[in-house]
C-alpha cells in the first residue's frame, strides 16, 4: 500500500487529485490492473466528475453546502455533522482502471477529493490490483 498526502486549503473544497495519482501510477510503473483509491477520514470523500470546467467543482461544493449547512441544529457535538453527512454521499474510496500505464478515464473526468472539514492535511490510501 502507498500513501498520497495531500493538504486543503478552505472548510469546504474541492481538490483536482487526477494529476497526483497519474504521478503515483508512473512512479510506481503500474501498467495494467486497478487503482484503488481509499480515504481513511469521516469528513472528506472522493468522486469522479468533470474537470475541464473549474465551475463544476464550484457548483457541487456549493450545492453541498447550500443542501446541508453547517448550522442545521445537527447533536453531533464537534459542529462537524454536515461533513460526516457530505462524505458519506461522495464515498470513501474510487475503483480506477489503468491501461498501459494510463489511468483510463474519460475525455473530461478527473478525480476530485471533496474537504468538508478544513483545511487539512489528509492522506489516501493507494493499492495496486494487478490483471
Amino acid at each position: 500500500m502507498e500513501k498520497l498526502f495531500v493538504s486543503t486549503r478552505t472548510r469546504e473544497e474541492m481538490l483536482n487529485i487526477t494529476a497526483a495519482l497519474r504521478r503515483a501510477v508512473a512512479e510506481h510503473g503500474w501498467q495494467d490492473g486497478v487503482l484503488v483509491v481509499y480515504c481513511p477520514h469521516t469528513t472528506c470523500g472522493l468522486t469522479i466528475n468533470e474537470g475541464f470546467d473549474p465551475d463544476v467543482a464550484g457548483d457541487m461544493t456549493r450545492f453541498f453546502h447550500t443542501r446541508i449547512p453547517q448550522d442545521e441544529g445537527f447533536r453531533h457535538s464537534e459542529g462537524n455533522a454536515d461533513a460526516h453527512i457530505k462524505a458519506s454521499l461522495f464515498g470513501s474510496s474510487l475503483q480506477i482502471l489503468v491501461e498501459g500505464g494510463e489511468m483510463l478515464l474519460g475525455t473530461w473526468q478527473s478525480v476530485w477529493l471533496f474537504e468538508g472539514d478544513g483545511p487539512r492535511s489528509r492522506q489516501l490510501w493507494l493499492k495496486w490490483l494487478k490483471a
